[in-house]
């Protein structure tokens, strides 16, 4: 071993005695808080070493099954699907914080292990799939945002924001605990369901259906210059429209929320 593996080697050890000393030394309360502070896991953004994985579709559709991690999903020029995770995890007492990937019938699973006293973990993962492949999001606990789809999305989170943009295919959007974007799209069918957060939809072709609703929290609406068949309703809150409205017109829109505002306004 080298003077600087040497000196790598004593300042790691070095640290995990402190961290042990502290324990001994001020008390179980105190000593945690402590190691939290000075050992704590941070962001995965400050992961300076990304780990990487690369596998072939079978078929033309991929499924993402994720739990506890911030996804990021977009269209890219690649042959086969590529996956980039940033990783930061520290647990005081407990076992070993690890994230862990794995592929079965063009179906990715994300998941995260971080349990014990003072667990401090985070993950990100960016998957980049091939152009012309359906994805469909399956998240239960985490952020998703998409850009730059022409083929059918599907995003699906129990807790956690949706954010879509630049997209063409059709969209179908949820979440249980978060709200709901789509800006910039072109989708001809859009379906925006929250249980507590709001909608909000932007596009930029005229749309054959929009479907959109929220329990708790407002719905907005902006369509481009058309005639419109508009249905709303909302228990507590104003509705606003100022698109043009026609009962036999073939474009679809119907916004509902329990408490909240509605609003279906022209794109301006």
């Amino acid at each position: 071993m080298d003077r600087t593996a040497a000196r790598a080697g004593r300042t790691r050890r070095g640290g995990r005695t402190r961290c042990a000393r502290a324990v001994a030394v001020t008390g179980v309360v105190a000593a945690l808080v402590a190691m939290a502070t000075a050992c704590g896991g941070g962001d995965a953004a400050d992961d300076p070493h990304p780990d990487h994985l690369s596998f072939a579709l079978h078929s033309r559709t991929l499924t993402v099954d994720s739990d506890d991690s911030a996804l990021e999903i977009v269209p890219a020029d690649v042959e086969k699907v590529q996956v980039t995770r940033w990783f930061r995890g520290t647990v005081v007492v407990g076992g070993d914080p690890r994230a862990t990937w794995s592929v079965k019938d063009d179906r990715l699973v994300l998941r995260m292990r971080c349990s014990g006293l003072l667990a401090d973990c985070s993950a990100r993962h960016r998957v980049e799939v091939p152009r012309g492949v359906a994805v469909k999001v399956e998240n239960n606990d985490g952020s998703v945002r998409a850009q730059g789809f022409k083929e059918a999305l599907s995003i699906r989170t129990r807790d956690g924001s949706v954010q879509v943009t630049d997209s063409t295919g059709p969209l179908t959007l949820g979440s249980d605990d978060g709200s709901i974007s789509a800006t910039g799209v072109g989708s001809r069918r859009v379906h925006a369901t929250t249980l507590d957060g709001s909608v909000h939809l932007e596009l930029g072709a005229v749309p054959d259906l929009v479907e959109s609703s929220s329990e708790d929290g407002s719905v907005s609406i902006a369509l481009p210059h058309a005639t419109y068949r508009v249905s709303t309703h909302s228990e507590d809150g104003p509705v606003h429209v100022s698109v043009p409205r026609d009962g036999t017109s073939s474009h679809v829109v119907d916004a509902r929320t329990t408490d909240g505002s509605v609003t279906i306004r022209t794109a301006g």
